[in-house]
């Protein structure tokens, strides 16, 4: 990427998005949001009580990751989003229209074997299924790549960096 845009890694809880953001933000020496940080309290205490969100739950969220890369706009930046629906990636767009989506995608066995040896997070794995039935993956129409978490971190973020390096420049 020549100019400095700003990237949501999205995808289902357990891909990875909070351990390959930093990594590609580190690569393309930006800064790295966490979208959990935006969560409003209710919002966790409901999926750590195993209750799935409701699109109501989840505008003022999309909201706030949306405002923080309209900061970014031009200056470029890294955010992890679930953006599982394409109405969720078209509201943080309508909110920061240059951003891409990083969509890491994975077979649902891998997912849940890494989402059960993680420690302390409010997510559990008995959301996973709720994830894969909301998940929209992302559109031709829409700027962004897919790339596979099979294999170790740095890999992952060599090719999501490289996939990310071959996207046609925005329209200015």
């Amino acid at each position: 990427m020549n100019t400095p845009q700003v990237v949501v890694v999205m995808g289902v809880a357990g891909t990875g998005k909070t351990t390959i953001g930093p990594l590609l933000a580190a690569r393309f020496g930006v800064p790295y949001a966490e979208a959990d940080d935006f969560h409003p309290q209710a919002n966790i205490a409901k999926m750590s009580a195993g209750v799935p969100l409701s699109d109501d739950d989840r505008l003022p969220w999309l909201d706030a990751i949306g405002d923080w890369a309209r900061g970014r706009a031009g200056l470029g930046g890294v955010v992890s989003c679930s953006a599982l629906k394409r109405s969720y990636r078209d509201r943080l767009r309508a909110a920061a229209p240059d951003v891409v989506f990083l969509h890491l995608t994975g077979d649902r066995a891998l997912i849940e074997d890494r989402m059960s040896q993680r420690q302390g997070h409010f997510m559990p794995t008995a959301l996973l299924d709720s994830q894969f039935a909301t998940l929209q993956p992302l559109q031709p129409d829409e700027a962004g790549v897919a790339v596979d978490v099979t294999g170790d971190p740095e890999e992952i973020a060599e090719q999501a960096a490289a996939a990310l390096a071959a996207l046609p420049e925005p329209a200015s």
